[in-house]
């Protein structure tokens, strides 16, 4: 998504977007629809209501830690290309580890290698980045400088981060109450506001959601929510639309969080491990 250069700690990041790289010709290309609104209103459902769903990254917090699976979508050509990622989240300390399988390329050919990020409170660490990074180095990247807070140039939402944008969830509407993979949750629709998120977030995802609220070509972002009966978010798809040469480009961002509580190990690259170097398109 970042165009142009900038330079952070001494590297320079041409057009440094892992997505970009894979899905660049998905410039001016449409996404899916939001859908229809259906249901009746969440505040009609006692108990199971708006206040739930703007709550829901407090209640992430208190349940410690998750594993989680996230996929994202664009419109690339008349086609949609994916990334997956898969991994674990420490809701405590605002990290997680994922790892990304990115799309084939056009000869269907596995041309990229997996590439494993490091999610921390405005820091993304990446590691297999490709273009000229050394294989046993990270790149780490200021989130607050990247001009959608990492919200999509990751090729993941942050999951915590995704929770926070709920907090500013206008227009919420209770569609079904359904099983997810063997639990049962109630499916919400409704719209966050980035803007709105950002002055309503907490401290660590304040700097991220406030670069995002001005690189976006909409602060408004529709988004499908579901909840199970302790409240905490297990399936959170956002849908973002940014601007990328002059042309509009819509974003489906998935989140899956299960396994709750489990203990989960993360540490951030020692220093020595950092790479310094330019990196290339």
């Amino acid at each position: 998504m970042v165009t142009g250069q900038r330079r952070r700690g001494g590297v320079t990041f041409a057009a440094m977007v892992t997505v970009a790289g894979v899905v660049a010709v998905a410039a001016g290309c449409g996404g899916g629809s939001a859908g229809g609104a259906g249901g009746a209103a969440a505040e009609e459902r006692p108990g199971r209501d708006a206040a739930s769903v703007r709550k829901a990254a407090d209640v992430l917090l208190a349940a410690g830690s998750s594993k989680a699976r996230t996929s994202m979508e664009m419109a690339a050509g008349g086609t949609r290309v994916t990334i997956r990622g898969e991994g674990v989240y420490d809701f405590g300390r605002r990290m997680g580890r994922l790892r990304l399988v990115l799309p084939k390329d056009p000869t269907g050919a596995d041309e990229h290698r997996p590439l494993t990020e490091l999610l921390a409170p405005d820091t993304l660490y990446m590691k297999n980045r490709g273009a000229g990074v050394p294989d046993d180095k990270w790149v780490r990247v200021d989130s607050t400088a990247l001009d959608d807070g990492n919200l999509v140039t990751g090729g993941a939402t942050d999951p915590l981060t995704a929770a926070e944008l709920l907090r500013s969830a206008t227009d919420v509407t209770f569609v079904a109450e359904q099983d997810l993979a063997g639990t049962r949750v109630w499916h919400y629709r409704g719209v966050a506001d980035i803007a709105r998120a950002a002055r309503t977030a907490s401290p660590f995802a304040r700097g991220a959601l406030t670069a995002a609220a001005k690189g976006f070509a909409k602060e408004a972002v529709p988004f499908d929510a579901y909840l199970d009966e302790a409240g905490r978010l297990r399936k959170v798809r956002h849908r973002f639309s940014y601007v990328n040469q002059g042309s509009t480009v819509a974003v489906a961002s998935t989140t899956l969080l299960y396994a709750f509580g489990q203990p989960v190990t993360l540490a951030l690259p020692p220093e020595g491990d950092i790479y310094d170097g330019e990196i290339g398109p």
